[in-house]
């Protein structure tokens, strides 16, 4: 071909070039970039084009993608629970229940917080979470004492945003079971199956809701949202409880902080923490990175609209009904170690008895309490330690996943559903897809040997070592994925979504290229390094070369 024929465009190609060629081509295309984007890619039709236009495509975008590949995965979701979300007995649909015999929640791995807590909350019978109380009994049905001789009272156990999501799915539930009284053609369904239906779709789009902002957070790596919409936790525990409400308020709150909009950033974190109290954690590393980039004022804003917005949601409930309201935090507080916590996989392992023994009926665990703080307390500070002094600003998210990943490490609780709090911090903190592909395939499965084990080993199930040595393992995996984080803190040209220097902070907003700003009252060993180098004072004389 002569260079003469290199200029006519209708030799190139079977058709004229569009007139409009714009195209993204700083977009990261894990066809070409990922084994496994190149692998998949297989399925329809290869790798994306070397000459093609990028995000053009104007129904099959990234985002539609991956929603669609989010409701498969929320469909195996409902799956998992079906085997429990039979209806059986007779009469009307309040007087039907699902199908639990036999521990089937445990050997069919179904098992869902929702379809107990419909009975045991009082829901069923249309009580107002928080207003209600109940008598907490034993085996054989007598009323159960405290540890200081009192009637052990229970109330509603979750903050009032997820208590009032419970009340309005048990509404909607039971204006169903009046619509099949009235209609007989309407199929009849348990009641407490259908609270959970409508749960679940609450909590599905929760979890769409979620993919969407963390594909807007991922920049020029928006496929790297995949991992949150593909995410073989979803399959276990998207509904196993509510975490999902928290989930897309605490990611929607990132977002909003990464366009600019503090305010709104502070509303949609107040909501988070009036549904599940980890949103809380989020606000940590915008107030360290606001210390050192000298960006407090919007920070500010941040955390005074989270907390008018938290007052604001509970204050009705606060004042209303202030023992139902305060069953939460005392909950907490009087909770021993839990099964999947690293404090019991110690004692499994060890035959140690734990840091409090001999405790009464709803005693609080002191010595548990403090240790856990203490513990978690020296994680902030070290976390603070690396995010004021690493010699590049670290991003919004590698701090995000730092400070919730040490909370779950620490606590005492860390239930199933809490790893799904990991999961969009960890996709933008550290998008190598492989590595979280294996740590989210170790986290889901740890969820066999957890119901087998409660299903009982006389049963056929298995012993506590086998479940806890996965809750080992997966524990492990976070503590690598944090290694991995802060080693690119420290060494930002490993940091993918850097791209070389390419890119600062998606997701930092203010953050985004700004330079280091700290307060003139900070101390020198608190400052970034390179400023300390640079602030360094001269010496007197120049220094003599060594000669060899």
């Amino acid at each position: 071909m002569t260079p003469a024929d290199e200029r006519r465009p209708d030799l190139l190609s079977p058709a004229p070039p569009a007139a409009d060629r714009r195209s993204a081509d700083d977009r990261d295309l894990p066809s070409r970039t990922d084994r496994i984007g190149a692998a998949l890619s297989d399925v329809v039709g290869g790798p994306v084009g070397r000459h093609a236009l990028i995000g053009r495509q104007r129904f099959m975008t990234p985002l539609r993608a991956m929603l669609m590949i989010a409701l498969v995965l929320l469909a195996l979701g409902y799956a998992s629970k079906a085997a429990c979300l039979q209806t059986v007995g007779t009469g009307s649909a309040d007087q039907r229940v699902a199908n639990w015999e036999n521990n089937r929640a445990y050997y069919s791995l179904c098992y869902s917080d929702t379809v107990p807590l419909y009975t045991a909350e009082l829901l069923n019978q249309g009580k107002f979470p928080y207003k209600s109380s109940w008598i907490e009994t034993d085996s054989s049905g007598e009323p159960r004492m405290q540890y200081d001789g009192r009637i052990a009272i229970r109330y509603m156990e979750y903050p009032v945003l997820t208590g009032l999501y419970q009340y309005v799915s048990m509404a909607l539930a039971k204006t169903y079971s009046a619509v099949t009284r009235a209609v007989a053609a309407v199929p009849v369904i348990a009641e407490v199956v259908m609270f959970f239906n409508v749960a679940a779709f609450g909590l599905a789009l929760a979890w769409l809701a979620t993919v969407w902002a963390t594909a807007m957070l991922a920049g020029r790596r928006i496929w790297d949202a995949a991992l949150v919409a593909a995410s073989p936790l979803v399959i276990f525990q998207i509904f196993t409880n509510f975490d999902a409400l928290a989930t897309a308020f605490a990611v929607g709150g990132m977002l909003a902080w990464a366009r600019r909009k503090p305010v709104l950033a502070g509303v949609l974190i107040g909501l988070g923490v009036a549904a599940k109290l980890y949103p809380l954690l989020l606000l940590l590393p915008l107030v360290l990175l606001g210390a050192r980039t000298g960006r407090l004022r919007e920070v500010g804003k941040t955390v005074a609209t989270a907390a008018a917005t938290w007052l604001l949601v509970n204050l009705p409930i606060m004042v209303l009904f202030p023992r139902g309201w305060s069953e939460f935090f005392r909950l907490n507080a009087r909770r021993g170690d839990d099964m999947d916590s690293l404090y019991n996989v110690v004692k499994s392992f060890t035959g140690w008895r734990g840091f409090d023994t001999d405790l009464g009926f709803w005693q609080p665990p002191t010595v548990l309490n403090t240790v856990t703080a203490m513990l978690f307390a020296a994680c902030c500070i070290a976390i603070g330690y690396i995010a004021l002094t690493a010699k590049q600003r670290p991003r919004v998210a590698q701090l995000a996943f730092l400070v919730v990943a040490a909370f779950l490490l620490t606590n005492k609780v860390w239930s199933p559903q809490f790893s799904l709090w990991l999961v969009p911090l960890a996709v933008l903190a550290l998008p190598h897809r492989r590595i979280l592909l294996v740590w989210m395939t170790i986290d889901a499965l740890v969820w066999v040997p957890r119901m087998l084990y409660l299903y009982g080993e006389s049963n056929g199930g298995l012993p506590l070592q086998a479940f806890t040595a996965t809750v080992l393992l997966r524990d492990i995996a976070v503590v690598v994925l944090c290694a991995m984080v802060i080693r690119r803190i420290y060494r930002p040209e490993l940091d993918l979504v850097r791209w070389h220097g390419r890119v600062d902070d998606p997701a930092g907003g203010v953050f985004d290229r700004a330079p280091d700003n700290p307060p003139r009252w900070l101390p020198d060993w608190l400052r970034p390094t390179a400023d300390r180098v640079q602030s360094r004072p001269a010496p007197d004389r120049e220094p003599v070369d060594a000669v060899t």
